[in-house]
Parts: structure tokens; sequence; C-alpha cells
């Protein structure tokens, strides 16, 4: 699917449906034909403006629906930048996309003016040197979640793009969901293609601030906001990474809300239990698990109505192919990104993906996790333990650290001083220091001193002084079950 295919489709929704709402903010509202009027006005600004990458940073609400499409109906590439990064990221997105066209909630001013941004109209400007190096085709790039503190652009086509959001408007037709919530950030490249999916559909799409809905950066939630949120807008199909499905499950279960109102809830972006999707099941909330990546255009495998298996992330979507390389690494064909940003375009047939997985006799696809030491976050979020270690360890004060969140909603680390005699106090403010140097989805939230230090006579070290994890993990895993109690919810 192409632009103008979407385009058309909105034009036809606009004629056939001219009352029916498409958006709701916070404190505007847009039928079809208002919303495909303010998107070609905000295009036309587009196409008077250089040539070059429109840096987008706003929070969810209609200005970041209209301005994401505006971009992707001018042909020009768009830079999503999440809420969730820290300053020192957000500036590194800015500089390496070379972005001299931005617009980005007035919050972030003082790091735009420094950047040598000034605001004019609805944009802020800046001269650079010169365009980005990007691939041919490149619609959006979206920056991953950094699994070290400089995040790698993903280039991605609009065909792709678009393709994916056909595919998960398709999964979802047989439920015939009317209200859409965006509860993730539009910059999440998941989210920002469901709502493109509930647009294919003529549904409803509601966006409003996360911070209103009572998310907070990348793992905080104020549950009786978001609760009040999702009953108020008569939301009936969402997505929603699985620490937020374990929280609107436990709501139904204490009988806060009904899963009656609910067609269609996608989760992904991390592993989902088991236990947690049966529970889901248990109080009759359609949950739909499915796989993919930023580097395949987001969604792979889907389960859907008619075709789920729990437990698995679903069959691949027709527009994909995936297979298994010998060491059972996962590999997708038919949806790859163009290239890194600042990399040489990908040119090959299939993507690894770094995960680990199976096939069922029926094709549902299983994981069985990573295949590096990269860890997932229940938030959905990527992180590097090297990155967070070094921060830990480079302070003169704490000499080893081990980190640990796969799957968790906050971060876990065991540390030994540099100083045996060093107090709690110090070492919480090493921790401390840290922390307010990584973005919050890689913080420290919890964490342990050791008793003794890591050592290779112990097994717990290579002969080169690196950590092997998974003996520590087995060494300390009641260690870290304890300090799980302490970040879960």
């Amino acid at each position: 699917m192409q632009p103008e295919a979407l385009r058309d489709i909105l034009r036809e929704y606009a004629t056939r449906l001219p009352q029916p709402l498409a958006l709701r903010g916070d404190t505007r509202r847009y039928t079809y034909a208002q919303l495909l009027a303010e998107v070609e006005r905000r295009e036309t600004l587009l196409r008077a403006e250089p040539e070059g990458v429109l840096a987008l940073g706003l929070d969810n609400g209609p200005e970041a629906l209209l301005w994401d499409l505006a971009a992707l109906f001018s042909g020009r590439p768009c830079l999503t930048l999440p809420p969730f990064f820290s300053p020192q990221q957000r500036t590194h997105c800015l500089e390496q996309c070379h972005a001299a066209l931005a617009v980005i909630d007035r919050d972030y001013a003082d790091e735009l003016t420094a950047a040598g941004f000034h605001a004019e109209g609805p944009f802020w400007r800046r001269t650079v040197s010169g365009p980005a190096a990007l691939p041919g085709g490149t619609a959006k790039i979206t920056y991953t979640s950094g699994t070290t503190g400089q995040p790698k652009g993903v280039c991605l086509g609009a065909t792709a793009l678009l393709q994916v959001a056909h595919e998960l408007e398709i999964a979802s037709r047989a439920t015939a969901p009317a209200h859409y919530l965006a509860v993730l950030p539009m910059a999440v490249l998941l989210e920002n293609l469901g709502v493109y999916a509930a647009l294919l559909a003529g549904a409803c799409v509601t966006l409003l601030p996360q911070r209103q809905m009572g998310i907070q950066g990348a793992s905080g939630v104020d549950w009786p906001k978001l609760l009040a949120t999702l009953v108020l807008s008569g939301a009936q199909s969402l997505i929603l990474v699985p620490q937020l499905l374990l929280g609107l499950v436990t709501a139904i279960e204490q009988g806060h809300l009904s899963a009656a109102q609910f067609r269609f809830v996608a989760v992904g972006g991390a592993r989902v239990s088991p236990d947690l999707l049966a529970r889901a099941a248990r109080v009759g909330l359609p949950v739909f698990e499915g796989y993919g990546l930023s580097e395949c255009a987001s969604v792979v495998c889907l389960n859907r109505p008619g075709t789920n298996r729990p437990g698995s992330v679903g069959q691949p979507l027709p527009h994909v192919q995936v297979r298994l390389a010998e060491d059972g690494e996962v590999e997708v064909s038919g949806s790859a990104l163009l290239g890194y940003l600042g990399e040489a375009p990908f040119t090959g047939r299939w993507w690894p993906t770094g995960d680990v997985g199976e096939f069922d006799a029926d094709g549902y696809l299983h994981l069985k996790g990573r295949k590096k030491h990269q860890f997932i976050t229940s938030f959905g979020r990527n992180v590097n333990p090297d990155w967070v270690e070094a921060e830990l360890t480079q302070r003169g004060v704490i000499a080893q650290a081990f980190v640990h969140g796969e799957g968790l909603p906050g971060n876990l680390a065991l540390v030994w001083p540099l100083d045996p005699q060093c107090d709690l106090q110090t070492l919480a403010d090493a921790v401390a220091g840290a922390n307010a140097a990584l973005p919050d989805y890689a913080r420290i939230r919890a964490w342990h001193r050791l008793t003794t230090p890591f050592s290779s006579a112990d097994g717990l070290l290579t002969s080169n002084g690196r950590l092997r994890r998974e003996a520590i993990l087995a060494r300390y895993q009641g260690t870290l079950r304890e300090l799980e109690n302490e970040v879960r919810p």
C-alpha cells in the first residue's frame, strides 16, 4: 500500500461517513472530512519547505497524528522522537538525522535552543550543513529503545509501514472495533501503526496526552487515571505491553471495570507469561499476542480471532516469510528495513532478529529468548545490560555490577563496591548518580549489595573477567526474586 492509497481511503470515509468521528483529543474532535482537511493543510506547509527530515516530538494528541500523516503524504522523511529518551539521546537523534525542521512540544524549548533551533510559526528551524544520507525511499526514522547510550535509527519505507497497518486492520476486522484508544506513545512504531490500522478500518481514534491518561515516562503508571480513561473513552481495541496488560487484567479481576467493552486487545513488545494470558482468558478479555521488531516494520507474527494459540506469538502475517536458522534464530523476509541511519543500505533478503524460537506443527511461532545478552523489559524497552553496568561501575564507587530486567517492570542490580568498607548510603548515591545519566527505562529500580565479589574461582566470571550471566542468574535466583517483589506492582 502506498500513501496515496491511504489518502483515498480517508477521502472515501470523508464522503461516506461525513458525521462519525475519526479522531478525538482532550479538547478537539474531527470527522474524517475534517481530519483529511487538516492533514492536507499541514502537507501544504511541508511541501513549501526545503527537502529534509521532519523531526516530530509531540505528546499523544491530534497534532501528533495530523503532522505524522502530513509528512507521510508529502513524502518527507519523519523522525519520531520517543518521549522516554534522555536529552542526550534526543540530541543524538536530531544530529544524526541532520534535522533542520521540527514540530516538537515547547516543553523541550531549552534543548532545542541549545541544539541551534529557533521557533518560527508552527516549526522549529535551524541551519544544518546538509541533508542526512538516508536510504532511498525512507518515510520514517524510528529509533530503537536504545540498547546502548546511542540508539540506532531504523529507516523504513512507506509501503512496508502501510502493509503492516493493513494486515493489522484485517486481523481485527472480525471483531469490528469502532473505538481505538492509543495507550502507548505515538512515537512507538507499534502504536503508530495501530493508529493507521484503526483509520483504515474507519474507526474513531482517541489520542490523549500520556500524563492525562496516567502514563509517565517509559514505566510509570497512575492506574486510577488509566482505568478511568479506558472506561470514559469507550475503547474497544488497544495495543498494550505486558506490564499494562497485567494491570488491566488485575483491574478486571477486582471488578473495577468490565472486559465486555473490549473486542481486540493486542499485546507485544516483550514476552507475555502464560499465566497472565490464562488470567485474561478467565475474565473474558480478548487478548492476542504478537511479535515484531522495528527493523521489520514492527509486527511480524500475530494471534488472531479463530487462529489464537496462547503461549505462541501467532502465525506470520501474510506479507512476510519467517524461517529459523540452524541455531534457531528467527529470520524474517518481506518487510525489512531500508537500512540503519549512517550505515550502508540493507540489501539482503533475510533479516536476523536476534531471537531464538521454534514453530509448532501448525505454524505458530514460539519464542525461546534472546540470542545475546540484551533483554526486553515488561514495558517493551530494549536494554543492553553492559551499557547500564558501565554507568554503575565507572563512577569510582562500584567495582562490579550485574543488571537484570528481562520481562520485569524495573531493572535489578547486584553490586559489589570498590571499597569493601563502603556504606550503603554511598552505594545508594552511586546508583542514583548512574540513574540520573540514564533514560528511565534503563534505570535501576532495586539493587542488592553482594557479600562477596564475582570471581572466576566461583564460576561467575570468565577467565578474562567477563560476567557469566546464566551462572549469576542461577546462583542469585533467590535474591533476584526478592528484588522483583520490590518493583512489581
